[in-house]
């Protein structure tokens, strides 16, 4: 009797192919077929198939993944390398990747048996007026038990393996989260750094300005001294020389805030990096032309996209869960265990127990609460969908936007490089006619004004384009050296 109950309950369960609720069908993306560029420096590509699904889990960027070594600056390396390593955000999120993962291990679990098993010892005495007349010896008693239960959910319509099919695809959803930070910390890093190059570039320019003014202050002074100046000039002098020297301290400020900045963002106090990044530096050359590649493979790729799927995934099997309470529960429970009065009879043949039941919990008169419960799994897995199809345009808008900042940058860069050459020339002109009489000061000094100005502009410029490169990169998913290793469950489909 024992091996049929669980022969028809093993063979139930193997035997039960269908799983209830609908079966998850990936959505076509709303993409385009091409980016729209007519920067020369930049190469798009066409899309194979628009509309194909994006989420695979072998997905590799077609950027190039470790971006930041195109610019050749090696300290720029390193801090990156350094955040993607100690950087506490990261650190959390990989705390809830490991998190889904033990979920995941938690549900697959509930597809095999649960095996318990205890023991008990007892020495018991009934009292005199429960057992009159009853010699005290005879009254006491001892008692020894050792048991095994096995408890198995016969998973006929599917309940569970919905449950790890939705556990599944959360924990992939949790990797992409990660790899997107990745990208993210990556991508401040690296903006971060061009940002500080710049601040440091517009602070040498100011300071060599202030000495230039100095220098035309130094004339002035003289010419006035010798009796052929004016207070007035002297003093419109100094105004513009001081306005100047007033720059300088913001620019200083700004600078250090972001030394702070970075060192933070590799996991240091914000005074770790100040001695090391305070020497001046060149901003990082521009890589000469990008493939951004094409609108579908970008899909593929990006992070957050696909995590987006993955979450439209769990959300669905989350409604089979649901649907799967509309139909009774069978559990196959059993017990094997030895029951004597003294150890040594413990294990005699004599002393054997079991039991071996099937049992079925159907909540058929909670029907009303089961289908509101469908409802809102249904409803959660449309607003999971709207998400996605949300989360695809935004990614094909945030790259398209980049595209046309990185590819206006470069022209405009062009334009202010010229202004600051000829605005040079222009100031250095100015001071030679003055100092020949053929020209008054208001000439020289709007011409400093000008020359500051203009190479002001090209040091933000060239940060801007710097700028816009890296957010580039971001936008295409670039930003990680290594994948992240995906534990064996997530991995195993």
């Amino acid at each position: 009797m024992v091996i049929r109950t669980l022969t028809l309950g093993v063979a139930a369960a193997l035997l039960a192919a269908c799983a209830v609720g609908p079966d998850y069908v990936r959505p076509n993306a709303p993409t385009q077929e091409r980016f729209v560029s007519d920067d020369p420096t930049i190469t798009t590509t066409t899309s194979a198939q628009a509309g194909e699904s994006v989420a695979t889990e072998t997905a590799q960027p077609q950027v190039d993944a470790e971006f930041w070594r195109s610019f050749n600056d090696p300290l720029l390396t390193r801090l990156v390398e350094e955040a993607l390593t100690a950087n506490h955000d990261l650190r959390i999120a990989l705390a809830s990747y490991d998190r889904a993962n033990a979920l995941l291990r938690n549900a697959k679990l509930d597809r095999y048996p649960t095996v318990t098993a205890s023991a008990t010892a007892s020495d018991s005495r009934a009292s005199a007026d429960q057992a009159p007349g009853v010699p005290r010896a005879d009254r006491d008693g001892e008692s020894y038990s050792v048991q095994a239960d096995v408890s198995w959910e016969l998973d006929l319509f599917g309940r569970v393996r919905r449950n790890v099919e939705s556990q599944r695809a959360e924990a992939w959803a949790t990797a992409s989260d990660l790899d997107a930070l990745q990208v993210a910390i990556v991508g401040e890093v690296a903006r971060s750094y061009v940002e500080l190059r710049g601040l440091q570039e517009r602070l040498r320019v100011a300071r060599d300005n202030a000495v230039n003014q100095e220098e035309t202050l130094r004339l002035v002074q003289a010419r006035f001294d010798a009796g052929r100046g004016t207070e007035f000039d002297t003093s419109r002098a100094r105004a513009q020389l001081e306005t100047t020297r007033s720059r300088v301290p913001a620019l200083e400020a700004q600078v250090a805030v972001t030394m702070h900045r970075l060192a933070v963002l590799t996991g240091q106090t914000p005074d770790a990096l100040v001695a090391e990044l305070s020497p001046q530096q060149p901003l990082p050359a521009l890589p000469s032309r990008l493939d951004p590649g094409s609108p579908g493979e970008l899909l593929r790729h990006r992070p957050d996209v696909i995590a987006a799927e993955h979450r439209l995934h769990a959300a669905t099997a989350r409604i089979g869960v649901a649907t799967a309470d509309l139909f009774p529960r069978f559990t196959l429970g059993g017990l094997i265990g030895s029951q004597a009065v003294d150890t040594s009879a413990l294990f005699e043949r004599g002393s054997e127990t079991r039991f071996v039941a099937l049992g079925i919990d159907w909540s058929f008169l909670d029907i009303g609460r089961v289908r509101a419960r469908i409802a809102a799994a249904d409803a959660n897995a449309s607003g999971e969908l709207a998400r996605y199809q949300q989360s695809v345009l935004l990614a094909l808008e945030d790259t398209e936007n980049a595209l046309v900042r990185y590819a206006r940058s470069r022209v405009e860069d062009q334009h202010l490089e010229q202004a600051a050459l000829d605005s040079a020339t222009a100031a250095r002109l100015a001071r030679v006619r003055y100092e020949a009489g053929a020209a008054d000061l208001f000439e020289v000094l709007d011409a400093e004004r000008t020359q500051l100005v203009a190479q002001e502009a090209f040091a933000d410029g060239r940060t801007r384009s710097a700028s816009s490169a890296v957010a580039l990169y971001k936008a295409l998913a670039g930003g990680w050296p290594t994948r992240v290793p995906l534990r064996e469950e997530v991995a195993s489909r």
